[in-house]
């Protein structure tokens, strides 16, 4: 009878013994191959249409195994229906025409050349343009592409689908966005990008717009910096909080870094020293695209008050 009693018990004692370590020998199988086929994710500048009809900058989150999966999964961003539509931000739609393939694309010495299917000329006449800078500044917001070279069915695409305009041979942020011009006369033209804050639902996003003026010799970060600080009153969507008082008083230039040297008008509230997020965004986001950058040093009477990095 005790012998029984012992058997017993001690099956009793491997039953739950059982029972507490397969569920969590499970759990570390399960966990195992959620490490080994999950790639972890990183937020990446798209540029979409907003409620404004503009190409305006937002994030989305892609796969980061390497630069090539980071294009396509932006591109999927980029494509009416395409696989990324479901986490787009509210209030913003892509353009690039439904079932739109990658037929092939590849990294060369920071040349990003992608061959489209045919699907891509179904893009409207009012639209074509806006397909271009979409393409052309998201993918050369990703670290590691200068420049992007477009073809279809293995035909390099040399002009707009509709309007027959020519095509750079390889685009870059110099082709412009949301463009504006701003001529007397057709001969030296030069331009600068400026980006302005926007809200949609009490989210904050930035819009580039590219202006084109007839070349004067000026001094770009100047100019950038004045426009930000200037009255926008016919322009009620496009916003800028850098007070109008905000004077540059000097700025260096040093590989990918600048460093601007701001008087206390720059300044949002005084005793903390800071600087509101909306114009470090405006300033930093127009700096780099404009000059190449990576960083801006903001200062106040030379004291280093912020600092704005690109690729954060």
């Amino acid at each position: 009878m005790m012998l029984k009693k012992i058997v017993v018990a001690t099956s009793l004692l491997l039953v739950m013994l059982m029972l507490y370590l397969i569920p969590s020998n499970k759990d570390e199988i399960e966990v195992k191959q959620i490490l080994e086929y999950t790639y972890p994710n990183d937020l990446e500048a798209i540029y979409l249409i907003d409620s404004y009809n503009n190409l305006s900058r937002t994030k989305i989150s892609v796969n980061n195994q390497d630069t090539i999966t980071k294009a396509k999964d932006l591109i999927e961003g980029l494509t009416i229906g395409g696989k990324k539509q479901d986490i787009l931000p509210n209030g913003f739609k892509p353009l690039l025409p439904s079932n739109t393939k990658i037929l092939d694309i590849k990294l060369t010495e920071n040349v990003l050349t992608i061959d489209f299917s045919k699907e891509f000329l179904n893009v409207k006449k009012e639209n074509e343009e806006q397909v271009i800078e979409a393409l052309t500044y998201t993918l050369t917001s990703i670290k590691g592409i200068n420049k992007i070279s477009l073809s279809i069915e293995g035909n390099k695409l040399t002009s707009l689908p509709n309007s027959k305009k020519k095509l750079p041979e390889y685009l870059d942020k110099s082709y412009g966005i949301n463009k504006e011009y701003e001529l007397t006369s057709l001969s030296s033209i030069d331009s600068y990008t400026i980006y302005y804050v926007l809200n949609y639902n009490n989210e904050v996003y930035y819009t580039p717009v590219t202006k084109y003026i007839n070349n004067e010799n000026q001094d770009k970060v100047k100019v950038i910096i004045d426009e930000l600080a200037a009255s926008l009153s016919y322009e009620t969507n496009l916003m800028t909080y850098l007070d109008t008082n905000a004077k540059l008083l000097n700025y260096e230039i040093n590989d990918k870094t600048i460093k601007l040297d701001f008087d206390e008008f720059i300044l949002s509230d005084i005793t903390n020293n800071t600087i509101l997020e909306e114009v470090v965004y405006t300033i930093g986001l127009s700096l780099c695209d404009e000059l190449d950058l990576d960083t801006v040093i903001f200062l106040v009477n030379d004291e280093v008050i912020t600092t704005f990095k690109l690729n954060d």
